[in-house]
Parts: C-alpha cells; structure tokens; sequence
C-alpha cells in the first residue's frame, strides 16, 4: 500500500480533514453549551416558580441527577472541544494523522471516525495492554 510508505498527509487531504474537524468542532460547541446551560439553570423562571411547589425528595434527587450527569457529559464535551482543536493545530503544522508513537500514517478510514486520532489502532491496543 502507498500510503504507508508516505510521513504525512498531503496538503488536500489535510484541507479534506479539516473540514471535517471543523464541522464535528461546530457541532460539539453547540452541544457543550447546551449541556453547560442545563447545568447552570438553577431555576426556569417559568410558572413552576410561582405555583404551590409540592416537590418531593425524590424529585430532588432527581434533579441533581440530572445535574451532575449533564456535568461530567460538559466536562467530556470540553476535552472532546479541546482534541478537535489540537488536531487543528496539527493539520496546520502538518503532523495530522501521524501515529505519536510509531511514526506511521494513520489510516484514513480511522482519522474520518476519530479526526483527533493520534495513535494507530495497532499503537493503541500495544499501550493498553501494559
């Protein structure tokens, strides 16, 4: 296979990714601030505020469930966020989809489902076995 002798991706396939990036980074933004807003939102302000409240213990619980699930899915949202932009920085400075520890190209196949990919699966699999 060509593509394995080569040590980088060239200029269009590089242009082909960001794409790619750039709409996954617009799109995990928009979902990060919706999972921020919930976590925020201490109260609606709708008329829930000025009916009788009989909530339960349970619905309070509930509730801060909800609060801490929509926290820890913010949280992995901004390291995804944050991934997406380092793989930008690397198409940039051209090392894209080079495997941080063997050197190779990593397949495009696994680049266009993982952009921010930085290992090969064989790389991968190696460090998760020690």
């Amino acid at each position: 296979m060509a593509e394995d002798n080569r040590t980088r991706y060239s200029d269009e396939e590089l242009a082909e990714f960001k794409v790619i990036i750039i709409d996954m980074l617009e799109k995990a933004k928009a979902e990060y601030n919706t999972l921020r807003g919930a976590v925020m939102r201490t109260s609606s302000n709708d008329t829930e505020d000025t009916s009788p409240s009989f909530k339960t213990v349970e619905d309070d619980g509930a509730n801060q469930l909800s609060k801490e699930e929509s926290s820890q899915l913010a949280q992995r949202q901004y390291k995804f966020i944050q991934n997406l932009e380092a793989a930008l920085a690397r198409i940039e400075n051209k090392t894209y989809g080079i495997c941080r520890v063997t050197g190779k190209l990593i397949p495009k196949e696994r680049l266009r489902l993982v952009p921010h990919a930085t290992l090969t699966v064989e790389a991968k699999e190696k460090l998760s076995k020690k």
